[in-house]
């Protein structure tokens, strides 16, 4: 029983001591291996490896991946004509020697990220010193990210390198401080304000003279045709007059008879109209029968 636990506890104790000296390095990573304190060994590849077991070895992990660094200080900066802007940018940036890295920076990768920022900001306000808002905001901002890179590239690899690489620069926004920007903010409405009341003026004499002259056509048009109208009407009304004439010189009985006629259908328009006439009078002759003679006139 003695020597079955005495077995036992041996391979807990060999499986002990073979998990500490077993180790994966992830793709993302890079691992270091330290002896004593001393960097031993850089593992780039991923995989299963082997070291001593602590406290003769230990091992750490450095990010391997292409990192982005943001700025994150608000501070303004001034441009060549001394004006205030505050301008927000990323870094992207990668370790590619380990050793330098750890031996110049430390493990902390957030510490590295720190350094660089500043180094970073410092190159920024190197280049903007140089150049106006106007550059800032023209193609010429490609020429800016650029030469801020080269900046921060040469920072990074001077006499003592970071051991990382620097990728890329961009700057993401221009903007002036907040004072500034809230009186451009007030101008720009003001401007606005002003051309908006212009446009509604110009557009309200517009709608005026529109108004005016569609109502000057009307009238034309309305002049225009009760003219043409009173001429057609004239026209017709002497066109009738001839042929009435016409037609009662050739019979003028039937021509009395008509009027006749005529004058009854005006006269009795209506059923409730009531007339008190003498039925002597020449009004109803044609009534009385076509060969009634006229009536003779009262003394």
């Amino acid at each position: 029983m003695n020597r079955l636990g005495f077995f036992v506890s041996s391979a807990l104790v060999l499986l002990a001591l073979l998990g500490s000296m077993l180790f994966v390095v992830d793709q993302r990573q890079f691992g270091v291996v330290y002896a004593l304190g001393q960097i031993k060994e850089v593992i780039t590849e991923p995989g299963l490896n082997f070291k001593l077991p602590p406290p003769f070895q230990n091992v750490s992990y450095i990010d391997k991946r292409l990192l982005t660094l943001e700025s994150t200080d608000p501070e303004p900066m001034l441009t060549a004509e001394k004006q205030r802007v505050v301008i927000d940018w990323y870094v992207r940036w990668r370790i590619t020697e380990p050793s330098d890295y750890i031996r110049t920076v430390g493990l902390d990768e957030r510490t590295g990220a720190n350094q660089l920022s500043r180094v970073v900001r410092n190159a920024f306000q190197e280049e903007i010193n140089k150049r106006t808002v106007k550059d800032l905001l023209s193609l010429k901002r490609e020429q800016l990210m650029t030469d801020v890179r080269t900046e921060v590239q040469q920072a990074v690899k001077g006499s003592k390198s970071w051991g990382v690489e620097i990728v890329d620069v961009r700057i993401t926004r221009v903007d002036y401080v907040e004072a500034i920007t809230e009186s451009v903010y007030r101008r720009m409405e003001a401007e606005r304000k002003r051309v908006a009341n212009e446009l509604r003026s110009t557009g309200a004499a517009e709608g005026e003279k529109i108004r005016a002259d569609a109502d000057r056509q009307r009238e034309v048009t309305l002049a225009n045709a009760y003219r043409d109208a009173q001429k057609i009407k004239g026209e017709g009304d002497a066109a009738a007059a001839r042929l009435y004439n016409e037609s009662f010189g050739r019979d003028p009985q039937f021509a009395q008879f008509y009027r006749s006629l005529e004058a009854y259908k005006s006269t009795f328009s209506k059923k409730s109209d009531v007339m008190v006439l003498d039925s002597s009078t020449d009004f109803f002759r044609v009534m009385r029968g076509p060969g009634a003679a006229p009536n003779p006139p009262r003394r």
